[in-house]
């Protein structure tokens, strides 16, 4: 079984970024990159990039992220080596929830703080899957009142973080998954929330479909928030490419100043439900 990053490679992240704090999939990231017999040749390998946020560091987001107020629970199951690439919006989810765990997935070999932070009885998991993959027995819902949750568990979203055939297949072998509910996002939620043109290829929207599920769960406000936040990773992300016509960018404050107005909302709608 592969283990969790040791302490120095955490204070690697640390030492990279002072100013902001490392959190799960920052960890998972310094861990993954231990493994390498090479460097990771992603898409852009030349620009300069911050260690964190893996954005150019003439673009980087680290100094305006900021946390959630949310009683909400994130699992990221990521596939081997998607944590490395800088396309990746699940590491968003953990900029912003505080909550959020990240975990590499084994086929033969699952990671046991992973098992026992499913099993631990103050969390209530949901696997965040379309309905049509489920197995005959688990149950699926669209939509999570609070009010009917098992009382004193923290709802969890667990995450398969990879491409559309990695999560299926992650999701097929892996028993242990086949035992969570299911929380099925409707084909046309996800519709209104497609990348916008010119950005397709990052990684599936996976802070899109936490966007998504912080709404199913009556927190709207966060989600948009999220939403906003990943919207400024895109647009940094795609500046630092320097793909499109100069007429085309908006300047890059328009998108943090939405972030802080969706975040400044949602700070104010923030009312934590469960005690812990």
């Amino acid at each position: 079984m592969r283990r969790q990053p040791e302490l120095t490679q955490l204070q690697e992240c640390e030492y990279l970024e002072g100013q902001s704090p490392v959190h799960a999939v920052h960890r998972l990231y310094a861990y993954r990159k231990s493994l390498s017999t090479k460097a990771f040749a992603a898409r852009g390998k030349k620009l300069i990039r911050c260690p964190l946020c893996l954005l150019g560091v003439q673009f980087c987001t680290c100094e305006h992220r900021k946390q959630l107020q949310t009683d909400i629970s994130f699992m990221l199951i990521m596939y081997d080596d998607e944590v490395l690439k800088p396309t990746n919006s699940g590491r968003l989810i953990a900029d912003l929830i505080p909550d959020t765990s990240a975990y590499l997935w084994s086929r033969t070999e699952p990671n046991q703080q992973m098992l026992e932070q499913l099993a631990d009885p103050q969390y209530q998991p949901f696997l965040i899957f379309p309905e049509q993959y489920k197995q005959p027995d688990q149950q699926v819902v669209s939509q999570i009142a609070k009010s009917g949750l098992i009382q004193d568990r923290k709802p969890l979203f667990v995450v398969l973080d990879g491409s559309w055939r990695q999560a299926i297949k992650m999701f097929r072998k892996s028993d242990y998954l086949h035992q969570l509910p299911v929380l099925s996002i409707s084909p046309d939620a996800l519709a209104t929330y497609a990348l916008r043109q010119g950005s397709h290829d990052f990684q599936l929207g996976t802070a899109e479909v936490a966007a998504l599920c912080l709404a199913a769960i009556e927190e709207p406000e966060n989600g948009i928030a999220l939403q906003r936040w990943f919207e400024l990773f895109i647009e940094s992300s795609l500046l630092g490419r320097n793909r499109r016509l100069k007429s085309s960018i908006k300047p890059i404050d328009h998108y943090i100043e939405n972030f802080n107005t969706a975040y400044q909302a949602a700070l104010s709608m923030s009312k934590p439900t469960v005690e812990r």
